[in-house]
C-alpha cells in the first residue's frame, strides 16, 4: 500500500501552516526535516515536545527523520557527526518512526572510487551505532555523494549487507546525475527500495518539475512498485520554488500542485 507523506518544511517554516496544508491535502504523515527555520537535529527538547504534541492533537505521524547524516565531506571530522546521528536515533524513537534518511558523504568530483573504503568505514560505523536500535537507515541517492548513481548505491547495500540499511529512491536526484531512474536504476536497486521521494526533473536543464512532467520515469516506477506489492511511503519533496544542497522550498500552492500531480499518476495506474 502506498502511504503519502511529505517534507512539510517545503510548505512553510511555521509548524501550524505545515500541518494545516498537509491536513487540507489529506496527507497524514510528514518527513520531519525542519521547522521554525531549524533543522530537525537542531531542535531543542522543548521544541521537539511541542511538535509531538501538535502532531498527536491532529492525529498525524512522522514517516521518517529527514536527517542530514552523511551530508558532509568525506574528509570532514566524523566524531561530531556520530553525535548528531545519536540524536537522530533518539528522535526516531521519540516520534515512533523507524526510518532515518541519510547519505554517503560528499566526495570530490570524478574521484568517488578513491574514497570508497573511507565511505564504507563511515557507513559501517553508523550501522554499528544503530545495531539493536529500532531504526532503519534509508540511504538517499544524491548528487555529488558516493552513492549518487545506481551502481554505487548497490555497492553500498551489497558491501554492508545489513537489514538496517535500505534505500530511499529519489528519481529527480538520479536525473540530476544524468541517469534514467527507472530504466537504468530500478532493476539494480529494487530489492533495497523501502521509501520513495516524489520529485521529477528535466535532464536537459537539471530543473525539478512535478511528478510525471520530466525525465524521472515516475509513472513507470510507481507502476513497477505496485506490481511488486510495495508497502511504504511516497514522500513529496517538490523543490518547485528553490532547490538547495540541504533543503528546498515550494510554498503551499506549489506543494498542492505537486500533490495533485502525484495523485494523477496514481489514478493512471489504478491506485
Amino acid at each position: 500500500m502506498f502511504v503519502l507523506s511529505g517534507f512539510a518544511d517545503e510548505i512553510s517554516a511555521d509548524l501550524k501552516v505545515q500541518l494545516d496544508v498537509l491536513g487540507h491535502l489529506g496527507i497524514g504523515h510528514l518527513e520531519l526535516r525542519g521547522v521554525w527555520g531549524k533543522n530537525v537535529l537542531d531542535l531543542g527538547d522543548d521544541e521537539i515536545a511541542t511538535v509531538k504534541s501538535e502532531l498527536d492533537r491532529r492525529g498525524m505521524k512522522v514517516s521518517a527523520i529527514a536527517s542530514p547524516i552523511g551530508k558532509i565531506g568525506i574528509e570532514d571530522p566524523f566524531g561530531p557527526h556520530l553525535d548528531d546521528f545519536l540524536r537522530a536515533m533518539e528522535l526516531a524513537e521519540f516520534f515512533q518512526c523507524n526510518y532515518i534518511r541519510m547519505f554517503s558523504f560528499f566526495v570530490p568530483e570524478g574521484r568517488a572510487d578513491e574514497y570508497r573504503s573511507q565511505v564504507m568505514e563511515r557507513l559501517a560505523a553508523l550501522l554499528a551505532q544503530a545495531e539493536g536500535r529500532p531504526v532503519i537507515l534509508l540511504h538517499e541517492n544524491e548528487r555529488h555523494i558516493y552513492g549518487d548513481i545506481p551502481c554505487r548505491c548497490r555497492d553500498i547495500f551489497e558491501t554492508l549487507d545489513s537489514p538496517q540499511l535500505r534505500m530511499t529512491f529519489d528519481p529527480a536526484n538520479f536525473v540530476m546525475c544524468g541517469v534514467r531512474p527507472f530504466s537504468e536504476g530500478y532493476d539494480m536497486l529494487k530489492d533495497y527500495i523501502r521509501y520513495v521521494h516524489i520529485k521529477d526533473g528535466l535532464m536537459a536543464d537539471r530543473r525539478v518539475v512535478p511528478a510525471g512532467k520530466g525525465d524521472g520515469q515516475v509513472r513507470e516506477l510507481l507502476a513497477a512498485l505496485k506490481e511488486r506489492g510495495f508497502d511504504g511511503y511516497l514522500s513529496l519533496e517538490p523543490h518547485l520554488a528553490t532547490a538547495g544542497r540541504f533543503n528546498g522550498f515550494s510554498g503551499p500552492q506549489l506543494f498542492e500542485v505537486a500533490t495533485n500531480a502525484l495523485r494523477e499518476l496514481l489514478q493512471e495506474i489504478d491506485v
